[in-house]
């Protein structure tokens, strides 16, 4: 969400960039520099990129355990001993394992335990409802559509999409505070519903005649049933969780009853409520790991082989180091 909201920054500042460099029209300075500009932003993500860990999903499945329980304690800023920690590194590795199975890119097409098929089109779903909302006609062609269209002078038309691109800088940051409060669906539901009835306004107030307004309205409205029906909650689950939901259910109509069924591992102030090591699933997947001849390795090791680096946590549970 934050970086939905720093790209929305971005825009606001190309708005009024663009609006500022517009004065020296017809010199090219007035679209080079704009243009040009971009790259300051580039070269400091770049600076500062080189100094982010690496996923620890990603390391997991390059063999770098100890580096990945490292990152995962760092972000949750407890050591890397606790069982909050191995718990989620468990959960890791663990579906880690599993998708070394996959067949690669031709499995996101596949209809398996996994539901592959099932979550790319959510997915894929998903980003088109932002494109069929209008966003980026607004985005990229507001200027030009006050000015064309509603016959507004060039300093007007300017001034108004740089105003506009502020008030979505500034929106954007609702969801940032409120997602985890309302959770996804909700926000989603309610921007369906705000955007089909702000267009439905403007369809039945439209001075130009077309029926564009109106055909979005009833896009915007098709959104609403679509997250309704489809849709699971994701707000205080990890991507474990989601994969354990997804295994769970047998239709495209039964995933989102799973997620409001399916316990929580963790509760809204990120305080572990069930322990990985102790869940059904855990125990289904060490046993289809250690079944399955050398699919359970990782950087030499079998799955089993890796007891809690905590040997207080280890004696407590009765999951000593095996080795």
């Amino acid at each position: 969400m934050v970086e939905g909201a720093l790209i929305t920054g971005g825009i606001c500042f190309s708005y009024w960039l663009d609006f500022g460099f517009s004065f020296l029209d017809p010199n090219s300075i007035a679209w080079r520099f704009p243009i040009g500009f971009q790259i300051f932003f580039a070269l400091v993500i770049l600076v500062f990129v080189l100094e982010l860990p690496e996923s620890p999903r990603w390391l997991v499945l390059k063999g770098k355990e100890d580096e990945a329980l490292n990152v995962l304690g760092a972000l949750s800023d407890k050591p890397s001993d606790d069982p909050f920690i191995w718990g989620e590194f468990q959960a890791i590795k663990d579906t880690v394992i599993e998708n070394q199975k996959a067949g690669g890119i031709k499995d996101l097409f596949t209809m398996g335990p996994d539901r592959h098929l099932h979550r790319t089109m959510l997915a894929y779903i998903n980003q088109m409802f932002q494109q069929i909302s209008g966003i980026n006609l607004i985005t990229y062609y507001a200027a030009t559509i006050y000015q064309n269209e509603i016959k507004l002078d060039p300093f007007t038309s300017r001034i108004l999409a740089a105003a506009n691109g502020t008030e979505y800088f500034l929106a954007s940051w609702i969801a940032v505070f409120t997602i985890e409060k309302f959770g996804r669906r909700q926000l989603m539901l309610f921007g369906a519903v705000g955007m089909s009835f702000s267009m439905a306004m403007l369809a039945i107030m439209d001075s130009i005649g077309g029926k564009g307004p109106g055909i979005v309205a009833a896009l915007n409205a098709f959104i609403f049933p679509c997250v309704w029906f489809f849709y699971p909650e994701t707000a205080y689950r990890s991507l474990e969780e989601m994969d354990s939901i997804f295994r769970k259910c047998d239709s495209v109509f039964t995933v989102v009853k799973i997620a409001k069924e399916e316990p929580q591992r963790y509760g809204k102030s990120g305080e572990l409520l069930i322990r990985y090591e102790e869940t059904e699933e855990h125990r289904q997947r060490q046993a289809s790991v250690v079944s399955a001849k050398g699919v359970g390795k990782i950087r030499g090791e079998h799955v089993d082989d890796v007891g809690h680096p905590n040997p207080d946590y280890s004696a407590e549970n009765g999951t000593g180091d095996q080795r």
